[in-house]
């Protein structure tokens, strides 16, 4: 028994996670295969052998993105290196002598956006492993350590690094037509089966040094899209908060047919003084989803905030987003309303059921906790956003609220995803323009988008 196919899929597996074009460490390179199929604009492998690293350097020298050096990962000097946007240490924690200090000399290679992957094997297989090295079935390996997800997540804590997603990866490491594919692509993924796994994968960033970080203030776009909600814009200019070195208002309105854009420009012109910035949008498209991806490619602020306009989500809970951000606790902020108290007809028993049964469900497929996935406020930096429309392609123009359109966006880049509580108020104007049972059926196809391209890949 070769472990072939689990090295086909941990190699699948990094592709996935790595976009072509970033800057990549290995770790433990070995001859170099696995850096080069990441396609890296930049990749610098490391790896103790004078061997491997003389194979990989003949191998890619055709290659001047890849450059190959001979050291220690335990005690390379990483001063003399620019931050790297991807550090791969594949199969190697089980060789080294100190994890933790390890990770935590890492640190002048890394920056807030730095993503860590690494992967190893299952305590549950080291009975299999074991024999099959002893049959000569497998390549032996010197590989002392054998560490739980439990003990890994303690260590990358310890080390300065927070775990981000997780996940188990091939249940049949052997390669038989049909059953190796149905086992390791589809099966290995449900979460009853995935604690039998060979092999665990961890995403992890370092953690926010807040201390440290710039005391410039970024500027802030809220973007308010809007359908016949004339009663609700003047809540808008009076009650949303300035936020940042400016903060600018960004109307997409949607053929309003109740004197909504007549009422923007009303206010536009009472609220001059306070309102510096504000951009009224003539909606080109239909749905939430268009005009959220229209408006912001109006908006110039740092950070992208969405606001409904029918004001449930009460606009004086924004600084709590913006300080999520700007500190660096999260990259994504997800407003949740399922976590507080509601007024009095905030939303409707059945539409409740079904958004706690999707949490769950959009947990698992996006492999971080999030609890309430149509709540309508999201905020992310622009710089993020950025990366999430570039990759757009990836999932297809498939959502028309523009929630998952972001949320599965975030996290295929791995983005921190933090769910954000507010106290959800009934609607004072307008009516309720989602229909639960349309829209439910548009959510169920959107979950089999995201389990295919998130979950097969």
């Amino acid at each position: 028994m070769r472990l072939s196919v689990y090295q086909d899929e941990i190699a699948r597996l990094y592709r996935f996670l790595i976009p072509p074009g970033a800057r990549v460490l290995e770790l433990g390179c070995g001859s170099g295969e696995r850096l080069a199929a990441l396609s890296p604009s930049y990749g610098l492998g490391i790896d103790k052998s004078a061997q491997h690293i003389g194979q990989a350097t003949a191998k890619f020298a055709d290659r001047p993105e890849l450059v190959f050096k001979v050291g220690d990962p335990e005690s390379f000097d990483w001063s003399r290196e620019r931050p790297f946007d991807y550090i791969v240490a594949a199969d190697l924690i089980a060789s080294l002598r100190d994890v933790q200090q390890t990770f935590a000399r890492l640190a002048p290679v890394c920056t807030p956006a730095t993503r860590l992957i690494l992967n190893f094997h299952s305590n549950l297989w080291r009975p299999v492993l074991t024999l099959a090295t002893a049959l000569g079935l497998r390549e032996r390996i010197d590989a002392p350590n054998w560490l739980s997800m439990g003990d890994v997540r303690n260590l990358l804590y310890l080390a300065g690094f927070e775990v981000i997603t997780s996940g188990g990866r091939v249940l049949l490491p052997i390669r038989l037509p049909v059953l190796a594919p149905l086992f390791n692509r589809i099966l290995a993924k449900l979460p009853l089966l995935e604690i039998l796994c060979l092999g665990w994968y961890v995403v992890a960033r370092r953690f926010p040094e807040t201390a440290a970080m710039s005391t410039s203030k970024p500027t802030v776009s809220i973007l308010v899209p809007t359908r016949n909600e004339r009663g609700n814009i003047e809540a808008v200019f009076t009650r949303c908060p300035q936020l940042g070195a400016w903060t600018e208002l960004v109307f997409v309105d949607g053929h309003s047919t109740d004197g909504t854009v007549e009422e923007i420009e009303r206010c536009r012109q009472l609220y001059r003084g306070q309102w510096q910035r504000v951009k009224l949008i003539t909606q080109t498209g239909k749905g939430k989803g268009q005009a959220v991806r229209q408006g912001f490619e109006h908006c110039e602020g740092d950070i992208l905030m969405i606001l409904d306009s029918d004001l449930t989500m009460p606009p004086e809970e924004l600084p709590k987003y913006y300080e999520a951000l700007v500190t660096g606790k999260a990259e994504f902020v997800n407003g949740c309303r399922l976590v507080y108290a509601q007024e009095d007809q905030a939303m409707r028993f059945l539409n409740m059921v079904a958004n706690h049964l999707f949490a769950q469900l959009f947990t698992w497929l996006l492999g971080q906790r999030v609890k309430d996935t149509l709540c309508g406020t999201k905020v992310l930096w622009r710089r993020d956003y950025l990366r999430i429309a570039k990759n757009r392609g990836y999932f297809g123009d498939f959502d028309p609220f523009g929630d998952f359109d972001l949320l599965f966006g975030a996290a295929k880049l791995n983005l921190k995803i933090i769910d954000l509580p507010v106290r959800y108020r009934a609607r004072t104007y307008g009516e309720i323009k989602i229909d639960r049972w349309r829209d439910g059926l548009l959510l169920l196809r959107m979950c089999i988008i995201a389990y295919r391209r998130l979950k097969l890949s």
